[in-house]
């Protein structure tokens, strides 16, 4: 089903500090479609001006075209796929919970995977994925396409704990990076790639972690606490360092030293988001049943295919 321009809701920002108090966009946000059974994983294509995203239970990716509006099919079945983003090659690095693995589609549309076991034992059902510069790939792995059959294939649990992981650009090697972990979740780098920020949704709060030169991670002190009851989920940067955060019926924005300065409210509970279009300025978020767009003054942090 595909939506208009009439087809919209009020823009709802909620400033929460002065530091926020100059963000704003669009006073009405954009549906694009509605339909999903809980929409996740946005991944905008600038070369082709599309975005991809995942809907879970229905075992399926939508593909929405920027230049028609149209919605259409990209991949079904789609191993209930989860997170997705691009590497330095434009490649689509996807999390998918079913398969319980972590794949790359090449540019031809095939589709290599990079990650499915760890010391021999396979993966619980991997949710969310980024990846640095240096060409590693770092994902989260909650239990959640193992538990049920609904956003996944119900099995048993062969690694014990919940962790983050690295994948090695040169060899491959599969590493926990950090074990203490109730339900990791969305990730996402801070611009200088020095740190890395990590949501436990069953925490509910978001932590951050030091990167080390050789891959490590160190600290992991709580960033910032869940509001309202809300549980985190996906997570992006902006170019100025400003976290945005899938949370409850919002998007929460938090400054770099940890205080939430503002919101934006949805009137779904909120899964992912992603900045895109010609200029990153264009917010797209996935929220249960709709994939939402508006145009902000707010530029998404460079992705890691443009170069750091």
């Amino acid at each position: 089903m595909v939506f208009g321009m009439t087809d919209t809701i009020p823009t709802e920002f909620e400033v929460l500090d002065e530091r926020f108090a100059g963000i704003g966009g669009d006073d009405k946000i954009e549906i694009l479609h509605t339909g999903t059974r809980w929409a996740e994983g946005p991944v905008y294509f600038p070369a082709g001006r599309f975005l991809v995203w995942s809907d879970i239970p229905n075992e399926r990716m939508l593909r929405w075209d920027e230049m028609t509006g149209a919605v259409g099919p990209f991949r079904q079945p789609s191993g209930y796929t989860n997170g997705n983003t691009l590497d330095r090659e434009g490649r689509m690095i996807s999390c998918e919970q079913g398969n319980r693995r972590v794949t790359r589609t090449e540019h031809d549309g095939s589709i290599t995977v990079i990650a499915d076991r760890w010391q021999g034992k396979r993966l619980n059902s991997p949710n969310d994925v980024v990846v640095r510069s240096d060409g590693s790939i770092w994902f989260t792995d909650p239990p959640y396409g193992i538990i049920s059959n609904y956003e996944g294939v119900a099995a048993e649990q062969e690694i014990d704990g919940c962790h983050v992981y690295r994948v090695d650009p040169v060899t491959g090697e599969v590493r926990i990076v950090a074990d203490d972990f109730v339900r990791p979740n969305g990730l996402a780098f801070s611009l200088d790639e020095r740190r890395l920020y990590v949501a436990d949704t069953r925490a509910r709060h978001l932590r951050v972690f030091e990167v080390g030169d050789d891959g490590t991670l160190g600290g992991g002190k709580v960033f910032a606490e869940g509001v309202e009851g809300d549980n985190f989920d996906g997570l992006r940067l902006d170019d100025t360092g400003r976290v945005w955060a899938a949370a409850g019926k919002a998007v929460l924005c938090y400054d770099p030293d940890g205080t939430l300065i503002g919101r934006l409210r949805l009137p779904e509970f909120t899964a992912n988001l992603v900045f895109g279009g010609l200029k990153r300025n264009r917010m797209f978020i996935t929220a249960a049943s709709s994939l939402y767009s508006l145009m902000t003054n707010v530029t998404g942090a460079r992705p890691v295919w443009a170069g750091r």
